[in-house]
């Protein structure tokens, strides 16, 4: 004999389609609502599914990857696309990255999180199911999981000394929604049906390959007596293994679910009442407790994903930001993609700094190959991205300006579909972003114009940064061209150095001084093998 198990249930019902418990948090302009938007600006939420176009020449492909991977990506990709030019949003997430770098607060979140996705994968399962019986039963065990995970949530966040607006809103929601009728009826209905269903027994009747149920008769547990029977065969002395970790095992093959369908219609009571729960309470899940365990994804994938940098002691900081003030000023910041490659390589990660101050908009970064212009450039690009976001970023201290939009223009291949050449293609993408770009923008340039004549870079390069600075946005170019940097007062010259001692060692630390003339001699003379370095090794005796 053997007694039925009692499952916890579920019913697939699209989130967008539920609508919030009005006693749970009230729908005025001061409810919270979401993690990501403080209340009254929930309408500036413009989550776009897309990459950005900046995102690979400036490896935030590689970043926001890295920081996704094995976590939701179709709900974590999209705000991790969408910055955001309000400072008071930028804030707003600011304090909630604070709040949960605080471990004891961070600690609670993936606990929940781990509990709302047996929640969801119960619900999943559940909407796979053709048998209304199990079908019933799984619902009611994501229920009980749900009501189970909201409190131990509530009883640890009040437990703790919240500092931002965001957890100290969710707090209060979550409060209020406990104590709501809606909350309490379901909590109090849910473990109604679980006590009902534990007290159904049943029996089963083996005889070749027929199975016959029927309700259990006070028959002897032959598994207790098993038990008995072979105690003495124990070993003693053995430490009995820890408990095993649940798994996400709920599924029933087809013998298992027909014998539950028997089960269902010898205790029709116990079971028609269950099927008149689910139709009552089967949309369980609150829609603000369900956008929140989507979005807090996006915090605890980022803390988690520059946590090793943080262990090996590189700095990250809160920037002041503004979406008016263009003073811009960053210490030790660094390309957080590339430094997440050399610190798996136990390699060193070299920090910069630069500032734009009064009338300057745009940085001139010039000197020899391998110097870390490039890197430098996709270091200010991914600094004014994540700041939108209101990520912290690399760096020890940092003002940042708040762009519309991120331009960068990088080398690419020739495309033959297009039945361009090279010149003619960036001239073309350049075209492009100049009209688009306005005075609210960041601009990213990489080494343009290298596929023609030096007169014609020059001249070509001259008029792009012209118009960037007619128009007043802020950027950094890469150049080997150094009249590039005294065109406007609005230019600041910095230059890759290298060791006094070996001019052939690169330091990789780019530094605020006029350009020494030698940039394009030096590139020539690697062009064309005929460095100091490479002539040595070849007059070598």
């Amino acid at each position: 004999m053997s007694e039925a198990q009692t499952f916890i249930p579920g019913n697939l019902v699209r989130l967008a389609d539920r609508r919030p418990h009005p006693e749970a948090g009230g729908s005025g302009a001061g409810a919270f609502a979401t993690i990501l938007f403080p209340p009254g600006l929930e309408a500036l939420r413009d989550e776009r599914g897309e990459e950005p176009d900046c995102f690979v020449d400036l490896n935030l492909d590689q970043i926001v990857g890295a920081a996704v991977a094995r976590r939701d990506e179709d709900v974590l990709r999209p705000i991790f696309h969408s910055p955001c030019r309000s400072e008071e949003v930028v804030r707003y997430r600011q304090a909630v990255f604070a709040d949960l770098e605080r471990p004891e607060i961070f600690g609670i979140f993936p606990q929940f999180g781990e509990a709302m996705r047996g929640v969801h994968a119960n619900l999943r399962y559940a909407g796979e199911i053709s048998t209304g019986s199990h079908r019933n039963t799984v619902i009611l065990r994501a229920a009980g999981l749900y009501c189970e995970a909201i409190a131990a949530f509530l009883r640890n966040l009040a437990a703790l000394e919240l500092e931002s607006e965001g957890l100290k809103g969710l707090h209060a929601y979550l409060a209020d929604y406990a104590r709501s009728p809606s909350f309490l009826e379901l909590a109090r209905e849910t473990a109604a049906q679980r006590e009902a269903l534990s007290r159904v027994s049943f029996g089963m009747l083996f005889s070749g390959d027929r199975v016959k149920v029927r309700k259990y008769a006070s028959e002897p547990d032959y598994t207790t007596i098993i038990l008995d029977r072979f105690a003495r065969f124990r070993e003693s002395g053995i430490a009995p293994p820890g408990p095993a970790k649940p798994k996400d095992d709920f599924s029933l093959n087809h013998i298992e679910e027909a014998i539950l369908e028997f089960v269902s219609r010898l205790f029709p009571e116990a079971f028609g009442s269950l099927e008149d729960y689910v139709s009552r309470q089967g949309n369980f899940i609150d829609e603000v407790v369900a956008r929140f365990g989507r979005e807090i994804g996006f915090y605890i994938a980022y803390l988690d994903f520059i946590r090793p940098l943080r262990r090996a002691g590189l700095p990250f900081c809160r920037p002041i930001v503004s979406a008016s003030s263009k003073a811009t000023a960053v210490a030790e910041s660094f390309d957080l993609a590339l430094a997440t490659r050399i610190l798996a390589e136990n390699g060193t990660v070299v920090g910069n700094d630069f500032q734009l101050s009064g009338p300057e908009r745009l940085l001139v970064v010039s000197g020899p190959n391998q110097g870390g212009k490039t890197t430098f450039a996709r270091m200010f690009g991914q600094l004014h991205f994540l700041a939108g976001l209101g990520c912290p970023v690399p760096g020890k201290a940092a003002r940042l300006f708040l762009p519309d939009r991120i331009f960068t223009h990088f080398e690419r291949e020739e495309d033959i579909a297009n039945l361009r050449g090279k010149l003619e293609d960036e001239l073309v993408r350049l075209h492009r972003s100049c009209r688009a770009m306005t005075a609210d923008s960041v601009v990213v340039l990489n080494e343009i114009f290298n596929s023609t004549s030096l007169d014609d870079q020059i001249f070509l390069s001259t008029q792009v940064l012209e118009r960037i600075l007619a128009i007043d946005a802020i950027g950094v170019c890469v150049t080997f061209l150094d009249p590039l940097s005294t065109i406007s007062e609005k230019t600041v010259s910095m230059v890759s150095t290298v060791d006094p001692e070996e001019p052939a060692r690169r330091t990789f630390r780019i530094v605020r001084k006029p350009a020494d003339g030698l940039a394009y001699a030096l590139s020539l003379a690697e062009k064309h093998g005929v460095t100091y370095a490479k002539l040595r090794s070849r007059v070598r005796p």
